[in-house]
């Protein structure tokens, strides 16, 4: 039964179930699956199925992009470290063995010298 619940809500997304963006055609229960109906033809139906499939990946696609777009709003672009330069490292997730006063610690220590670069956000110090 819960499979059957999950795969016929509506999803907020799509505006259609799971089971209507797989198969285009609304889940039964086992009542209505014994109802005589017409029978479409193998290739109506899967043009029908390609269709749907294409109609929510272009919605899916167009969330992803406002998504990414509400998420750029708020990043920076990082800066460009090299070997050598001196930086100051932030105590902000640092963990102290001794349980000072958050008010009581630097917000910065250092300056410490890059030894090596590791990728585009991560040095060795």
């Amino acid at each position: 039964m819960a499979e059957f619940a999950v795969n016929k809500k509506v999803h907020s997304t799509t505006k259609i179930s799971l089971f209507m963006a797989n198969y285009r055609r609304e889940l039964r229960m086992e009542a209505d699956i014994r109802k005589k109906g017409k029978v479409e033809k193998a290739t109506e139906f899967i043009e029908r199925m390609k269709k749907v499939q294409k109609e929510v990946g272009a919605v899916l696609k167009k969330m992803q992009e406002d998504i990414k777009r509400q998420i750029d709003k708020e990043r920076k672009e990082s800066e460009e470290w090299k070997k050598g330069d001196k930086v100051m490292l932030s105590t902000k997730d640092l963990v102290f063995k001794e349980r000072l006063a958050k008010k009581l610690v630097d917000q910065y220590v250092g300056p410490y010298t890059i030894e090596e670069i590791v990728s585009t956000n991560v040095v060795k110090l």
